[in-house]
Parts: structure tokens; C-alpha cells; sequence
């Protein structure tokens, strides 16, 4: 937006400012030329209007998510937790915990899969900014094909917190209880309710699909750049005929394996 003494003056231009402004701008814009009488800059009134509606909308999703953490976190010490990969048939489980400061606030924020990549991304990147302490863990195939996934989560939650460097107050973690950590509260949906489990769940989702993409360049037949380890038609084809990689669960891929592992 220009600045107050370069303020827009044609249609175009204050049509312009009012789409690309923030929220608080564009109230101010829609303040100052309220009664101009151009048609066009009426209409970008009008869809600026909805827009900050929308904006608004969005806020209070936001705002609620930090309520109910102070809610059921209290104002100590309170680390969200969450895990990425428990279902797929090659690559770590992933974990990570997160300590958020109640403000800035990190507008967006949500359960991950409700998230496209590039917003995952941008939002990683703003939590690992505004974080307190971010921490993760993976644990790699050949234990959880040894010890199951129920150990792997606890496993994997309580060397994520301890990878926090923090002595938690309280521990916030998606789904139901897991043993994880002794001052642990565990929440149905939490991912997309509390501030903390989202930020979680988004920076294991962007951590642990960065680490598969990787991987894709050493085991290409497998396709886990756009899988990401899970079952997906042409990944568990390309184990019905290849095989098992290292880095495949063989204790989730039994029903598919026409061949030993060959690696």
C-alpha cells in the first residue's frame, strides 16, 4: 500500500492497493474512499470487504487454537506433540514437539493435511522463527518392524520433547494416549484444535517429506518423491516387483512382497 502522504489516486491504482493490502490497511483504504463515487473503486471495496471478513473468520479459527491450548496447557511450560508417517510402508516414523510463545501468533496454522505444500512450507518456516524450542525424532523402519508402532510412537514423542531441551509443564499430544511423556494430555483432533499440536504436525509433515524426497533419489523405482513411503498404486507395484528397500517396514509390506527384499 502508499504511503499516507502518496495515497492511490486512479481507479486502477486504488483498486490495486485494496487487493494487495493487509487487513488492517484495507480498512483504512475502504475508510478514506467510502464515498468515491467510481465504479471500479466501489467494486474493490466490496470484495476487499469480503476479504477482511474471510481474514477475520480466520483469525478467531486461529485465536481459538491458542485459547484451548492455555486452556488445557496452562500458562507453564506447554509442548505439542505430533507424529507423521505411522502409516507408511517405508521410511521413519516422525515426530516433532513444539513449544509456541502465545504471541506473535502464527495465522494459518491447522492439522497439516488440511494444508497444501507450499502453505506447509511457508508455515514451517514461520514456526521454526517464532518457536520457543522446536525438536524432532524419526524412528527408522528396522525398529519399528522390531518393536511395533505403539513403542515407536512413545519412542519417538519422549526423544522429541527431550530433543526440545525443555522440561515441559505439560505435554499436549494428538490422539489418544500414547505413555509418551508422565505430564502428558492427549487430545482427539488436537492438530487442528490446539496451537502447539498444528505447529507440531506441520513441521513433522514438512520434515519428514523432505527426508523422503531424498530418499527418492537413491531408490527411484519406489517413487517416494510424490508417495512419501505410503501405499500408493505405483509404490506398492514397484515392491510386488522389486522387492523390499532398506528403508520398507517388512512388517507392513507382507501382503505385497512376490519377492524377497533384494537390496
Amino acid at each position: 500500500m502508499a504511503s499516507d502522504s502518496t495515497p492511490p489516486t486512479t481507479a486502477r491504482e486504488v483498486a490495486a492497493a485494496l487487493s494487495t493490502s493487509s487487513l488492517e490497511e484495507a480498512e483504512q483504504l475502504i475508510a478514506r474512499y467510502a464515498e468515491d463515487p467510481r465504479k471500479q473503486v466501489q467494486h474493490a471495496i466490496e470484495v476487499a470487504r469480503r476479504r477482511i471478513e474471510r481474514e477475520r473468520v480466520e483469525r478467531d479459527r486461529v485465536r481459538s487454537m491458542y485459547d484451548l491450548q492455555l486452556e488445557l496447557g496452562g500458562d507453564g511450560v506447554v509442548v505439542g506433540v505430533d507424529e507423521v508417517g505411522r502409516g507408511a510402508l517405508a521410511g521413519p516414523l516422525t515426530v516433532a514437539a513444539v513449544c509456541l510463545p502465545r504471541e506473535p501468533m502464527v495465522w494459518g496454522l491447522n492439522d497439516s493435511k488440511q494444508l497444501d505444500p507450499r502453505s506447509r512450507e511457508r508455515l514451517a518456516a514461520s514456526i521454526h522463527d517464532v518457536a520457543l524450542a522446536v525438536g524432532i525424532a524419526h524412528v527408522d523402519n528396522e525398529t519399528i518392524d522390531r518393536i511395533g508402532m505403539a513403542a515407536s510412537l512413545r519412542l519417538a514423542m519422549g526423544r522429541a520433547i527431550e530433543d526440545t531441551g525443555l522440561d515441559p509443564d505439560r505435554v499436549l499430544i494428538d490422539g489418544n494416549p500414547i505413555g509418551a511423556h508422565p505430564r502428558e494430555l492427549c487430545v482427539v483432533k488436537g492438530d487442528a484444535r490446539i496451537a502447539c499440536i498444528s505447529a507440531a504436525s506441520i513441521v513433522a509433515k514438512v520434515t519428514r517429506d523432505a527426508l523422503m524426497v531424498s530418499y527418492d533419489a537413491e531408490y527411484p523405482e519406489y517413487h517416494l518423491a510424490s508417495c512419501k513411503g505410503y501405499g500408493s498404486a505405483e509404490h506398492i507395484a514397484a515392491i510386488k516387483a522389486l522387492g523390499a528397500s532398506p528403508l520398507h517396514r517388512l512388517s507392513f509390506c507382507g501382503n505385497f512382497m512376490e519377492t524377497p527384499r533384494l537390496f
